[in-house]
């Protein structure tokens, strides 16, 4: 009869550890960059390079560059791919697209850093692009280019590209990311430290330290809890115009990147004030300034729309997804996974690939859940197979895809996924070994 008050218990401690966590210096900023670039950068921007006539040293290169920069999850990457390789895109550099974009997407590789290790997101990084490249080669090498409706040919010689602010924008939105999770000592040092005056309860304290929460990771819930209401009637209608909202969702947002900087003394009302909180301060004053004084005013709210709208995508199913996963790894027996994928074999590793095509979740739900395999003795070299292997996939993935490149490429693309992601795997837990 306890075994259900036990698993609801996982899950809101885990939900309540992940909420108040200084994930969200890496969660907020992947947002607003994922916004900006659905929002402002041009998808001709990469397309044009992905023409079959294109050299191979700009195209591949530059399907990975796209596939990271344009794709969100696998839902998003799939229309994209269909689109591209419909209009006629070389089948390489189109396959690279569809791999790498999903693999490597900014929320997930932001999210994998902070709650796994910088080792497994690097790792996620260099062997996706790696592997995507090989791969796209492959396809490329077994099955024929189709010919290209001349018509459909102009898309892949349309040329723009982005005005220098831009790029400055973006630069500065990736500092913020950098900031917020780097873990260097000019960061997180000690400048000063203040002891704010204010007497916490005994009943209270006790009630933080059941939930296993600081008085600062309980300040960043509850300000969580009142950016909703405040962004939904500032961004939701943010294309017709600004107002009030607006600019309080935003100014709300800011806090909250600035009071989860400073390091906090559990049990203590002791604030350490590091160098990241300094960072974030300048980095933040000077995405501001850009913002307002350089972007139209349709620029501006094109990408606070795209990242609301991310943000009501994603950010619901991440919620769900990590109470759940504290669910999970309060019921699956350690041995089960210890026994499948404890060690860096091959066998395990292949049973990552496998637990990431029929275990799929939405994007980023995969790293809380990847998180559990870690705490329950999963091998960070399976674990980066199934990080590898879960967005690329799921059977949702591999049915679209055989509509939309056929059965025979889809069963090659669909083995060389899988034996290349079991072996990034593999690779990656002998580098480990070896280090």
């Amino acid at each position: 009869m306890s075994l259900i008050p036990d698993l609801l218990n996982a899950g809101w401690t885990g939900l309540l550890d992940y909420l108040a966590a200084h994930v969200l210096l890496c969660l907020v900023p992947a947002f607003f960059i994922a916004g900006y670039l659905g929002g402002l950068m041009p998808k001709e921007v990469v397309t044009r390079y992905l023409g079959p006539k294109t050299p191979k040293y700009i195209s591949y290169p530059a399907s990975a560059l796209g596939g990271f920069v344009l794709a969100v999850c696998s839902c998003t990457i799939l229309p994209l791919f269909a689109g591209i390789w419909k209009r006629g895109a070389g089948l390489g550099p189109a396959i690279t697209f569809l791999f790498v974009g999903p693999a490597v997407n900014i929320l997930a590789i932001s999210y994998t850093g902070a709650a796994i290790g910088m080792d497994i997101a690097v790792a996620r990084i260099v062997l996706a692009i790696t592997f995507g490249i090989v791969i796209g080669l492959i396809m490329a090498a077994i099955f024929q280019q189709p010919d290209v409706d001349p018509a459909n040919a102009a898309m892949f010689e349309q040329g723009t590209g982005l005005r220098p602010v831009l790029w400055a924008l973006f630069g500065l939105l990736i500092a913020v990311l950098i900031a917020g999770t780097l873990k260097v000592d000019l960061l997180t040092g000690t400048v000063f430290s203040l002891t704010i005056p204010l007497d916490v309860s005994g009943g209270v304290q006790d009630t933080l330290d059941a939930l296993n929460l600081t008085v600062q990771g309980a300040v960043l819930i509850g300000l969580l809890a009142l950016i909703a209401p405040v962004a939904w009637k500032g961004l939701n209608d943010v294309l017709n115009g600004f107002n009030r909202w607006t600019w309080a969702a935003l100014g709300m947002v800011a806090c909250t990147l600035l009071l989860a900087a400073p390091a906090t003394e559990s049990g203590s009302l002791v604030v350490h004030v590091t160098g990241r909180f300094f960072a974030e301060v300048i980095l933040l004053g000077g995405v501001a300034y850009v913002a307002v004084k350089h972007l139209e005013r349709d620029e501006l709210a094109h990408w606070l729309w795209e990242t609301w709208r991310f943000v009501k995508q994603i950010f619901p199913l991440l919620i769900v997804g990590v109470f759940f996963a504290g669910m999970f790894r309060e019921i699956t027996p350690e041995e089960w996974v210890k026994t499948l994928a404890g060690r860096n074999t091959v066998w395990a590793n292949l049973v990552g690939v496998l637990f990431g095509v029929f275990m799929y979740f939405p994007t980023l739900v995969e790293v809380p859940v990847a998180r559990a395999f870690l705490d329950l003795g999963m091998h960070r070299g399976p674990l980066l197979a199934y990080l590898l292997a879960d967005p690329e996939l799921s059977l949702q993935s591999i049915l679209v895809t055989g509509r939309i490149l056929g059965r025979s490429k889809t069963a090659v693309y669909v083995g060389l996924v899988t034996v290349f992601s079991t072996l990034a795997g593999y690779l990656f837990g002998l580098a480990l070994a070896a280090f």
